[in-house]
């Protein structure tokens, strides 16, 4: 075949594509409108994992199953988009790498709606302003995100679903890297890309900026300026990348939480988070883990934030493999609840990365 062979057998598979992708969406919506009869979320964790692992496992190349997915995704947010406006809050403000996590799990098609802070995020879903909220709620460098876990201590939502996500920092300017004169960014950015910067511009002055997204903006606007920010900044700023992954540690990454007001249905392969507080007192801790031992159930974390109700007393935030609808998971969780003045099940959702 010649050139000209290829590009109208092209345009005839993306005629079928076409035809297809509008006759998918048309059994999307109708499983919509039955959703919504039925008083059900539209967006669903747990199926969403199952299309995408089904189809990484169909594929055959040479397509990667990454970029499967990610056109799934894509078509997965179209989809969502027409069964109902639906808004995603999350911690701002734009092109963030919350913003970024919200995008990658719930794609580019919905509204997105950026708060100033995790409370207002948490907030927004309360109140039926958004269907969902995106937070971080830890680093692999930096450690927990305290406030969010504070937050999930007394709120009615849901963890329905995670992103981890690596955190690639990237230099961004309109400039030549050698005419750099002025370097923006947020102090965790500059932390997080010290070693890089003292040996590749060692000379460059260094100002502050109260989030990455600001730093793009300052650095757009000024001659010989560059800031560290996201890949998503600088197309929302319209800023060249002049490097990628300048963090000194390259397995930077952060895990995002989504939140919503329905638990998910259990997928063969989940999480589940809970909080708890004990007695004040020698080896309570002890007792309280007996039974995730007991029923070989894995802790894959724990985490202790004081209680603000009560000086010297504390929350325990553990996430263990398995979902509340499991047949051990509950039996262990009972009695764990028999060592402890608080316990809450903060959500069951897919363990998908």
């Amino acid at each position: 075949m010649n050139l000209s062979d290829h590009r109208k057998a092209i345009d005839k598979l993306d005629e079928r594509i076409l035809e297809l992708l509008n006759e998918r969406t048309e059994h999307v919506l109708a499983i919509g409108e039955i959703k919504l009869k039925a008083g059900e979320e539209i967006y669903a964790p747990h199926r969403e994992l199952a299309v995408l692992q089904r189809l990484a496992k169909l594929n055959k190349g040479p397509i990667s199953s990454e970029s499967v997915k990610a056109i799934y995704r894509e078509i997965m947010s179209s989809a969502l988009s027409l069964e109902k406006s639906m808004t995603i809050a999350y911690f701002g403000p734009e092109a963030t790498f919350t913003h970024q996590a919200a995008i990658r799990r719930f794609g580019a098609s919905l509204r997105y709606s950026p708060q100033k802070t995790i409370s207002d995020v948490f907030a927004e879903v309360s109140r039926n302003r958004a269907d969902y909220g995106v937070v971080p709620v830890e680093n692999s460098t930096e450690g927990v995100v305290t406030h969010t876990l504070d937050m999930l201590v007394d709120s009615d939502l849901q963890i329905v679903s995670q992103i981890v996500m690596p955190i690639q920092q990237c230099l961004l300017s309109n400039a030549q890297r050698r005419s750099i004169k002025k370097l923006f960014s947020h102090p965790q950015a500059l932390a997080q890309c010290r070693t890089w910067l003292q040996n590749n511009l060692p000379n460059v002055e260094i100002i502050e900026a109260s989030s990455t997204t600001r730093a793009a903006e300052l650095a757009a606007q000024e001659a010989n300026a560059a800031a560290i920010a996201s890949s998503l900044a600088a197309e929302r700023y319209n800023l060249r990348i002049l490097e990628t992954d300048i963090q000194d540690n390259t397995s930077n990454i952060t895990r995002f939480l989504v939140l919503g007001r329905q638990s998910t249905p259990p997928t063969g392969r989940d999480r589940t988070s809970v909080v708890f507080s004990i007695a004040h007192q020698a080896g309570a801790l002890h007792h309280a883990l007996a039974p995730f031992r007991r029923y070989k159930i894995n802790m894959t974390k724990i985490e202790s934030r004081p209680n603000k109700r009560k000086a010297w007393e504390y929350f325990f935030f553990v996430d263990c493999e398995g979902h509340i609808q499991d047949r051990k998971l509950p039996r262990a969780l009972e009695e764990l609840a028999k060592y402890c003045k608080f316990l809450k099940v903060l959500g069951s959702y897919p363990n998908t990365e």
